[in-house]
């Protein structure tokens, strides 16, 4: 059957379905329904608030490699006690003082991402009052420059500067995934509720339709037309459907309440919905599905992003265990004085170095061990990465094949359901003649109502099909681009 006669058939179908609904103004549609679970949903609100803290996650990330220029010192430091002071014959003599020692400091700070160290640029002033002598002197690094830099050791920058960029594209490829995820539970809500309001409507028109039958069969039974069992059989089908319509009527307020509470919806009118019409046949090639899939998704980042942290973790564990030393090195001016402008009068050269180093010489095997953790995790981090990655080419595959089953389940149901419908009312005409059973009737009308649902369920699997594929590949099929 050509794609022409299938939106033919699928779109009576609609017709069908919606001539059998209660006629409101305005029935919201799928769409609306996605539109306003994207807008207002709690769920869309906490994807939108986890992409602006990762967003700012990096920018932290990046503000670490401009220069920093900081302020710091100790504005006053006022001290006034006893200190033990040794004299000359060996005794200790408790001396007073009171003194004040404020510190200003102002430093630029470069780190260097390749090496692991960083530069400095610094500018500090100190005053020292002697409130016991009544002396103050003042001491002050005019200008100095210097360097930190660890040697055989791990450098975590350039670990960051690979890791961060992917965890950042990571969670933009999340927010889009959040929002389709978003797109699939509303739609899961909007069917469920659907599928209730037809069943309600199914229940109320089963019971008018039963109580006219019922109000016939008396009339038939006055005229020895139909057996008095036969009345009581249709007198239990008014009750069963009474029944029927009142617990219809509660699987639908619970629905819509469910609808309401995940949309954040706070009008009061009744969610009325209408059945989704734009049914497409689309044919989706697998190996495009897999391409835009491992293009788009977070996943096949994490992939990556998973790999180069277990690298970083063995890198970490291999020089952790060895040498490790920090070279500390400033050149600069500084002087001292009793006043202020005496510092900045032929400063003097201030020259500083410093080589700081941990070697292991005995670690029990603790250090092989670290290492041995790490390369194991890291095979296993391997090993699960290619296990992730069959279920997510297995999921993309099994869910092509099933929208396109489903896309022929569409057009079964519908046509199924036309039948369904026609026979009942056939069999409706032949028991008011007196040619049909009331068993045979009571079976067509539950067949035409299986029918019913079944085209309602059909469409639900086949909706919630074509936006999970968008939420595994985060490509749009009907209009052939990516989703932003």
């Amino acid at each position: 059957m050509n794609k022409d006669l299938f939106t033919m058939k699928a779109a009576s179908f609609v017709v069908l379905l919606l001539m059998t609904l209660p006629v409101f103004a305005q029935p919201l549609t799928l769409d609306d329904v996605v539109q306003m679970a994207k807008a207002q949903s709690i769920a869309a609100k906490q994807a939108t608030t986890q992409k602006q803290t990762s967003y700012w996650q990096y920018r932290t990330f990046l503000a670490g490699y401009k220069p920093q220029l900081s302020l710091n010192g100790s504005i006053p430091s006022f001290e006034r006690s006893f200190t033990p002071v040794t004299q000359p014959d060996g005794t200790i003599n408790f001396q007073p003082i009171s003194n004040n020692n404020s510190v200003l400091n102002l430093a630029l700070t470069q780190n260097i991402a390749p090496t692991g160290g960083s530069v400095f640029v610094q500018k500090q002033l100190q005053r020292f009052d002697d409130f016991q002598r009544n002396n103050t002197l003042y001491n002050g690094i005019p200008f100095a420059i210097g360097i930190t830099q660890p040697l055989f050791q791990f450098n975590p920058m350039k670990w960051e500067r690979r890791i961060e960029p992917l965890k950042f594209e990571e969670s933009n490829q999340q927010f889009i995934e959040s929002m389709e995820q978003v797109t699939v539970e509303a739609t899961g809500f909007y069917f469920d509720l659907l599928v209730a309001q037809v069943n309600l409507q199914i229940a109320e028109k089963n019971l008018s339709n039963n109580d006219t039958l019922y109000q016939i069969a008396q009339h038939k039974l006055e005229l020895g037309k139909i057996s008095q069992n036969d009345l009581l059989q249709l007198q239990l089908s008014v009750l069963t459907a009474k029944k029927d319509y009142a617990s219809a009527r509660q699987n639908a307020e619970i629905a819509s309440l469910r609808l309401r509470s995940y949309l954040g919806y706070r009008n009061e009118k009744p969610l009325e919905l209408a059945v989704p019409m734009q049914i497409r046949a689309l044919t989706i090639d697998v190996k495009k599905a897999l391409n835009e899939a491992f293009s788009n998704r977070s996943d096949a980042i994490a992939f990556r992003r998973r790999l180069l942290e277990a690298q970083r973790d063995v890198d970490k564990a291999r020089k952790d265990n060895g040498l490790n030393a920090t070279l500390n090195a400033a050149f600069g001016l500084s002087n001292r004085g009793s006043r202020f402008g005496d510092v900045y009068i032929r400063p003097q050269d201030r020259e500083f170095l410093e080589v700081q180093f941990v070697l292991p010489i005995m670690t029990w095997g603790r250090a092989q061990a670290r290492t041995e953790t790490a390369k194991a995790n890291q095979q296993l981090t391997t090993q699960s990465v290619e296990q992730d990655k069959l279920s997510f080419e297995q999921a993309i595959y099994t869910q092509v094949t099933l929208l396109q089953m489903l896309q022929q389940q569409v057009k079964l149901t519908a046509e199924a359901d036309g039948i369904g419908q026609q026979r009942y009312q056939i069999a409706q005409n032949r028991f008011m003649l007196s040619d049909l059973s009331v068993t045979d009737l009571g079976i067509a009308m539950q067949e035409k109502d299986r029918a019913r649902r079944d085209a309602i369920l059909a469409l639900r699997d086949y909706w919630t099909a074509f936006y999970t594929i968008r939420l595994l590949t985060l490509y749009d099929f009907e209009r052939n681009e990516k989703i932003q």
